[in-house]
């Protein structure tokens, strides 16, 4: 039988239009929150898969809140994520 391939978590930025309050940031736990002063909001951080990412933006859909950006980060602006969260 053959063993699932696990693969690393691939590190993503997401942006969406609108501020949280601290209830409603709790649903992004283990990602990066910044509320920018424009008035948009961009979480970075590990996915650990799409069926998590799918989690993400529906979670995002659920505030009714405009999603504005979902970017791939490649592997060199990951490993800055990486080392600001440590």
């Amino acid at each position: 039988m053959n063993e699932p391939h696990c693969s690393p978590p691939q590190f993503y930025e997401i942006r969406f239009k609108g501020n949280l309050d601290g209830r409603r940031a709790q649903m992004f736990e283990g990602l990066a929150m910044v509320q920018e002063p424009g008035g948009e909001t961009v979480l970075t951080g590990p996915v650990s898969d799409q069926a998590a990412l799918h989690g993400v933006l529906e979670r995002i859909r659920d505030l009714g809140v405009p999603l504005l950006l979902v970017r791939q980060l490649p592997p060199e602006e990951a490993k800055t994520e990486r080392s600001k969260g440590s």
